[in-house]
């Protein structure tokens, strides 16, 4: 596998680049950035800071990748970002690397798409499957699970988390956390409508698990029980045999609930980082 690198792009030599990596005109990757294999960037991208790409990447032009986090308690650490593979960024795309809060890092898992002018901001977590359409803005800290969509110019509130395939419709704003499988919609404040019933046959959930999601949110958003009421329901119905989706879903609603403002990451928002990144002057120094 060759490696191609456009004679028109700035390339620092410290950069570590994969095999059959290709390299369009007007790119500039910097000294701390390493790219796997078969990564591509297509023109006018930007990748700086300490950023680690896997395999199998694509990037579209004006995509900037690793620039510092807009967080005004920054201060000029070496902070990061981990993408793994196969992921899309259409044009205009940004991540910021993480701040100097949890452990410093921004992350992405796999095979995600970020549509053009979407914007992950530090901190975030991205897993896998993950689609944000056009103009979705992430605020720092968001968790965004497995397979979740957001649809497009939606913003969501840092600190916030939207659940394994959880779906937000266009233009919302997300003030607070989306459980798995639940679809929101309303531009403001959206309300839980439904669940996420094509997203789970397409994952190949059971149709008689997708009830029993469907019956909790019955329960949980319309009926309005409590939580251990719920719980107590399917006890009495399942006993103790539960299906993932099921009590994934209860133990996300309990975590939001011992949070605060609908928020459960929100109560870590004051804890101080597991990982201390290093000082400018410490990175000078060693």
């Amino acid at each position: 596998m060759e490696t191609r690198i456009s004679p028109l792009s700035q390339v620092d030599p410290r950069a570590r680049i994969g095999k059959g990596v290709e390299i369009g005109p007007f790119c500039l990757v910097g000294p701390d950035v390493e790219i796997g294999d078969q990564t591509v960037l297509t023109s006018h991208v930007v990748i700086v800071g300490s950023t680690r790409i896997g395999a199998g990447n694509r990037f579209s032009p004006n995509c900037v990748i690793g620039g510092d986090p807009q967080d005004v308690s920054w201060q000029d650490s070496k902070t990061e970002i981990h993408i793994g593979d196969n992921n899309i960024f259409r044009e205009g795309v940004t991540v910021n690397r993480g701040a100097e809060k949890e452990d410093g890092v921004t992350r992405i898992g796999n095979n995600n798409m970020f549509m053009a002018n979407s914007h992950v901001a530090h901190n975030c977590r991205i897993y896998n499957n993950v689609i944000l359409v056009n103009g979705v803005l992430l605020g720092g800290h968001v968790h965004v699970h497995d397979g979740a969509i957001v649809s497009g110019n939606s913003v969501v509130h840092h600190f916030s988390t939207l659940g394994r395939l959880s779906f937000v419709s266009g233009g919302c704003r997300v003030p607070h956390d989306i459980p798995p499988f639940m679809l929101a919609a309303g531009s403001d404040n959206p309300e839980l409508k439904t669940i996420n019933v094509v997203g789970m046959k397409r994952a190949g959930i059971s149709s008689a698990t997708i009830d029993l999601v469907k019956e909790a949110f019955r329960l949980l958003y319309r009926r309005n029980r409590s939580l251990e009421e719920v719980r107590q329901y399917f006890a009495n119905m399942l006993g103790d045999v539960v299906p993932m989706e099921l009590a994934s879903l209860l133990t996300f609603v309990e975590n939001q609930k011992a949070g605060k403002l609908g928020r459960a990451r929100e109560a870590i928002r004051n804890k101080p980082p597991e990982v201390k990144p290093q000082s400018a002057e410490e990175r000078k120094a060693a």
